[in-house]
């Protein structure tokens, strides 16, 4: 049985669940948050299976661990796993931040849209209140961040899509939040938005959804939830195209991990230096 001295030294473990995982800038980010509180605690990247999401939790909470976040491709999967839900992850219907409980429950929470909210509002100084907002996209990526923009009252949120079908569904699930539309890319032609959001994979693939160029309304954000070294095609394209900003989800990225340190250490951390340091690069 371990000595109250052990006990002391022994850091607590969090993780990072995903397939692929190595690229997780994660382990860096939280690295640097329990710098700012003194926390002694162990931040891993596990790749996991495809088909052994379960059997890693359950081996992970044997281990000692005390929560872990989840990316591509267990976000549903850590939805169903979970004992008791944030109401932001029953919105989104995915979990991407898990707690064990010390009863043995799991808790599982959503961070993504509530990253993405602070990092526009707080970091680039963005309002989102009586703006009009295009998601592009109408997957898992996009359905996590719908409530918290909804919440911050834009004057209305369209959500394109090459499947117009999808569009209309997460518009029908998200209508008694706000204004919300849904629409095909060929039905873009002629509108304007303040703020365009890509929460497609596209730029992944060095691709990037087909848009009109007349998009973007007076000084409009080009914000994309993917990151790179390198702008993203999305980016460049926006650049071109009368954005007045261009900002890839490195914030987001911060923003939501600081969530979820908050939610297991009861302490929200400063993200700016986080941020300001990945920029660079370091």
């Amino acid at each position: 049985m371990a000595t109250k001295a052990e006990k002391d030294t022994t850091p607590a473990r969090y993780a990072v669940m995903g397939n692929p995982v190595a690229h997780s800038k994660s382990p860096a980010i939280h690295k640097q948050f329990a710098h700012q509180f003194g926390h002694n605690i162990e931040y891993t990247a596990l790749w996991v299976d495809t088909d052994g999401f379960a059997e890693a939790v359950e081996q992970f909470r044997t281990e000692g661990g005390k929560g872990f976040n989840v990316t591509v491709p267990f976000k549903i999967e850590a939805f169903k796993l979970a004992d008791n839900l944030s109401d932001r992850a029953k919105l989104a219907g995915a979990v991407n931040t898990i707690r064990f409980e010390p009863d043995g429950k799991i808790f599982g929470d959503n961070t993504d849209g509530t990253g993405l909210v602070h990092d526009l509002t707080k970091n680039l100084n963005v309002y989102l209140r009586s703006k009009k907002i295009l998601v592009l996209g109408a997957g898992g990526a996009v359905r996590g961040v719908l409530g918290p923009l909804l919440k911050q009252n834009p004057a209305l949120l369209v959500i394109a899509n090459r499947t117009v079908a999808k569009a209309k569904e997460l518009a029908q699930a998200f209508a008694t939040f706000g204004k919300v539309e849904s629409i095909g890319y060929g039905d873009l032609v002629g509108k304007r938005f303040d703020i365009v959001i890509n929460g497609t994979s596209a730029s992944l693939q060095g691709e990037m959804p087909p848009l009109p160029v007349n998009l973007f309304a007076n000084n409009a954000v080009a914000y994309d939830m993917m990151y790179d070294d390198k702008p993203t095609p999305f980016l460049e394209w926006a650049m071109l195209h009368g954005a007045e900003t261009a900002v890839d989800g490195l914030g987001m990225l911060v923003e939501q991990a600081a969530e979820s340190y908050l939610l297991w250490r009861g302490a929200r951390p400063d993200t700016r230096p986080v941020i300001q340091q990945l920029r660079k690069g370091s």
